[in-house]
Parts: C-alpha cells; structure tokens; sequence
C-alpha cells in the first residue's frame, strides 16, 4: 500500500465498503458522540467521516488530535448504519473505520478557523492566507479560476488563436497608470518597467506576420486599489488580429467570454450573441455609466423640455444655459413618499443638495415639484418616462458632464432598493465610440480619452481637419453587470497618423521615435490593418463566483495598502544591494 493514501478523501463510494483502505489528509472537524469520536478527514478531493471508537487501537491517538492536525488514517470502509448517511456529501453513503494513526503534522492554535465560512478580519486572512485558502469557499474560487483559464485556452486555441509570452522587463509605457520600475544592475542610472499591458509587443507581433496571438498575461500597474481591481499586478486574456474590422474582434470574443458565462455561470441566462452595441454617449446619457448594469431596466431620459419656462423656477433658470439638461431617473413602483425621502436624504449624503421627484397616483401628480409645474407638465413627463399610478421619477438638473456620475449612481441605488435587478443573468454589451480625445482641466490640454494606439474613426482626415475633442475612436470595452471586464480597439497602424494623434495630445514626433521607438520602426516596414483587446481575468472570475472582492479569487493578493502580509514585501534592500545597483534613497521625513 502507498506509504500516505490509497485513495482521496472525496473518492471512497458504497462500492468500496469491506476494503482496507490510507488516507491521509487534515482533521477538519472532531465530534465525541458519547465516546465514539467522528473525524471529518478532508483533502484537496473532498472529505470522508473517520470513526474511532474505544475498542480501536487506535483511540489514545486519536483522542489527542485537533483541528488541522495532519494525519494518515489506516482502517476499514463501511456503510453508514442506516439513517446516518450524507446525501449532500459525495462520500456520505460510506465511513472509514479507523483502526491506526499516524500524525503527519500538528497544527498550532489556529489563528482563524477553517470549518464553516465565518468573516474574519482581512489582515488576519491575508497574513494565514495558507489557512485562508483551505476553507471551502476559498478553495472551490481559485479551483474555478484554473477551470477557467483552461477553458479560456482551448476555447482561443480553437478559433485559430496562437499563444506567445511577451516579456515581464520591458521599458516604460503610457497606459493611465505608474510604472513599477526596476533598477538595472547592468546600466547604472536606468531601469527597466514591469508591463501595464503588453499593448506595443502584440502589435509587433501582428507586425511580425504572426496574425492571431493571445496570452493569459500578467500586468502590473502602481495605482491604488479598489475592491474591483487589485494592487500591483492583475492577469487578462489579451489578444490582437490581423486584417480584421472592429466587427471581427467582436466576432471572436463573444463566442469565448459568454462561453465563459454559459459554462460556469451556474445556470444564469447570458446575453445571446450579437451582443448590443451601445455608443459611449448613449451609454452616459441613458445609464450614467461606460460599464452599466443592464440587469437594471431603467432608463434615464432628457426631459428639459418639460421644465423649460415652468414655474419651477430652479431647474427653468438652469435651463436658461443652453449647456445644462433635466435628467429622470424613472422609478417604477417608487411612488411611496418614505421612499422618496430616503433617496433625497441618501443624495444629501452622496454631497448633493438633494434629489427632486415627482410622484404619481390615482388622483395625479404629487410632490413639491409636481405642485410647481402643474399636472399638464407632469402629465407629459409620466408619458415619456411610461409611468403609471404607484410609479415616481427622480431628476437631476445642470451640466450633465458635472452631474453624470451622480445620476449613474442615483439609476443603481433606485434600482438595487426596489428589487428590479435581474440577479439570475450575466448582461453582457459592447461600450464602442469612445471619444479619442478629452480635455485635461489640471492641464488645461487635451489629452488621449482611451488607449493612445486606437484608430481615429476617420483617419488621417479626422485629425487633420475636426476638432479634437468630437473625434471617436474605433476603441470598444464589455461591459457585463455593472463592470468592465475587456477593452480593446483598431490601431492606429499608419505611422504619419500615429505622429499626428500624438501630436494633438501634445507629443512631438522626436517623443513618440524617443517613447515607441521599436513600434514606430515596425510601422515603416509594411504594418498590416490590425486590433484586438483584453479581457479582465480576476474580473470574470469574481462575477462567475458572485464575490464582491478580487481578493476573493485571487491565490496570495496585497491588502488595501499594496503590502503582502504573508511573504512580507515590500521589504527594504540591504546596503549591498542597494550599491550593486548605484541606486542611494532619499526618504521622505516620517
């Protein structure tokens, strides 16, 4: 017999009963029913229940183990008397009774508990992650998201993709975020740059006549976290095509991410392919949002016409502007005073002055508002909004560009508080049109909008002859519940226009040459017509696993402040490394 197991702890079935069977594996719960102890023996593979009872050789042993002890369990399997058997366990027809023990190793007081699912502080999960991931939860994410990448592989392979690994040292590149830098030992004074993204080496592969590339790629970027985007480095599936439109990324994507959807999703519906293809404008103005949740039926609408020249005199002198726009926010089955009051009371919170609304009954319009603009205005806002008696609408009135956000929020918490989230689908839309350029207030410049390598929506013309900021790009995101989990574009793959849309965001050509210098020479040397994207893993990973953190399904993340509580970095370089690298710190006051 195998020196540790001769089978898992999730494989013994009633067919197996009368075998002498090992296993090995961690005490994951100990119950003594009245001096028989019952051992819960779990293992990556399952759990078996262990019986020892007095007349056991080995009972004295096992009288003295505890939770997460290790342990290699000898005995004989058995049916479970009846009436004792698990259905909801694999192994639950079956106990193993014990008769020798051997401990494999002892565990300490643990410092959180692994049986059940109990909430525990962050920091102590994240310093015991190896405890952390034992738990069942914990365990079955980070299976799911090897289960995924698998899939993801085969299902890209299938499509005629090829793989490649793009360098990890790499020189620095604008991607929207700080670069983590590392000192060259080799070239004192310069410093190679972990990849944002591998954006300029998949176009030089297109440019080195590999047509279809994609790689599961690590990124790394020194931004600050959130719960939906992790510290230091994250994983996506990138790709790039040659000789296609936008319609053709869009072709090869949708059959692999809502495959990913359909195939571990649950039983949740997914959107069908094509997906919706929603402009960035539209998506703002209906939604409030580039990644909204269309889970979420309500659809804001412009309804300044109704308030122009009213005697609702806050939003008719707003309206004197022709910049500024009356916004609703329908919400049907909202039309309960204590309702409303909640939502103006959580928009006072949110900075706001409040949050006017109108409500409608039987009887007609009712609410400060309604009172001031008289049933025939309000008569005609319930009609375009398609509200009935019991319904409400909220509005939001100014620069809509200052107040979006704001109105993108209030659609969620109205949607959210009155239950009208599909909770039982994965919404899944094409965000397209983004604008390529935008304004920079700080800087009082116009800078890249998206990815500074995407294709201006007409060409070389576009640049040369429309105002900046009107230009779209042929750069497009997915949008699926409320996240963005890919983005992606058409390159700009002519070099004289890549030197124009540099220049407008004020880069001379010596700065790209100087900056993109290798992407810049391939583009002289016959660049083909090419785009592609990336698609957010961890993003995926924790929609499919219905978590709100990344941490979540994420192997050994940094907690909130970028730190590693379990291997301790960033830790601080001795003085020998530090002078092998030339490199002497100059550390801010504490």
């Amino acid at each position: 017999m195998h020196r540790y197991r001769s089978h898992t702890c999730g494989q013994l079935r009633d067919h197996d009963a009368g075998a002498k069977t090992r296993l090995s594996g961690w005490c994951h719960r100990i119950r003594d029913h009245g001096g028989v102890l019952f051992i819960d023996l779990r293992d990556h593979y399952g759990i078996t229940q262990c019986v020892v009872d007095p007349d056991s050789p080995a009972f004295s042993t096992a009288e003295k183990l505890r939770s997460e002890w290790v342990v290699r369990l000898d005995g004989e399997v058995r049916i479970r008397p009846a009436g004792t058997d698990n259905a909801d366990m694999p192994t639950g027809q079956i106990e193993l009774y014990v008769r020798d023990i051997e401990v494999l190793g002892a565990s300490a007081e643990l410092p959180l508990p692994v049986f059940g699912d109990v909430d525990y502080p962050e920091e102590t999960r994240l310093k015991y992650r190896f405890l952390d991931l034992r738990r069942e939860r914990l365990h079955k994410n980070i299976m799911l998201r090897g289960q995924v990448v698998d899939a993801m592989r085969s299902k890209m392979k299938g499509q005629g993709f090829f793989e490649f690994q793009t360098p990890i040292l790499t020189a620095s590149s604008p991607e929207g975020a700080r670069d983590f830098l590392v000192p060259s030992r080799l070239h004192p004074g310069k410093f190679y740059a972990l990849p944002q993204a591998p954006q300029q080496y998949k176009q030089l592969i297109m440019m080195a006549g590999f047509d279809r590339y994609f790689q599961i790629a690590p990124c790394f970027r020194d931004e600050d976290p959130r719960a939906d985007r992790l510290p230091g480095e994250f994983y996506q599936l990138d790709l790039e095509m040659s000789f296609i439109e936008q319609e053709d990324v869009f072709d090869a994507v949708e059959p692999v991410i809502g495959g990913i959807f359909r195939d571990f999703g649950n039983g949740k519906a997914v959107t069908p392919s094509p997906w919706p293809r929603i402009p960035y404008a539209e998506a703002m103005q209906k939604y409030g949002s580039d990644k909204p949740d269309l889970r979420n039926p309500i659809v804001m609408q412009d309804v300044s016409e109704h308030f122009r020249g009213s005697n609702f005199k806050v939003f008719a002198r707003m309206l004197e502007d022709p910049k500024n726009r009356v916004w609703a926010i329908p919400a049907p089955g909202g039309g309960q005073r204590t309702f409303c009051d909640r939502m103006n009371s959580w928009a006072q919170g949110e900075g706001q002055p409040g949050l006017g609304y109108i409500m409608w009954r039987e009887d007609g319009a009712a609410g400060p508002i309604a009172n001031n603009v008289g049933p025939e205005r309000a008569r005609a806002v319930q009609a375009q909004l398609g509200l009935t008696a019991g319904d409400a609408a909220f509005f939001v009135a100014g620069d809509p560009e200052k107040f979006v956000k704001f109105a993108g929020s209030a659609r969620i918490k109205v949607g959210v508080d009155l239950n009208l989230v599909d909770e039982s689908r994965y919404e899944l839309a094409w965000i397209v049109d983004f604008p390529m350029y935008e304004w920079n207030e700080d800087d009082k410049k116009v800078d890249f909008s998206h990815n500074p390598f995407s294709m201006p929506q007409g060409g070389q013309e576009a640049l040369e002859k429309q105002d900046p900021l009107t230009i779209k790009a042929f750069q497009y995101d997915i949008a699926c519940n409320g996240y963005e989990i890919a983005s992606g574009g058409i390159r700009n793959h002519r070099p004289e226009s890549m030197v124009k849309a540099f220049e407008i965001a004020g880069y001379s050509e010596q700065t790209v040459i100087d900056r993109f210098g290798g992407m810049y020479r391939a583009f002289q040397y016959g660049a083909p017509p090419h785009g592609g994207m990336a698609a957010g893993v961890d993003r995926i990973i924790m929609l499919l696993c219905g978590a709100q953190n990344l941490r979540e399904v994420s192997i050994f993340p940094m907690n909130q402040q970028a730190v590693d509580l379990l291997m301790g970095s960033p830790s601080e370089a001795t003085n020998q490394q530090l002078r092998d690298l030339h490199i002497r710190l100059n550390l801010p006051e504490k």
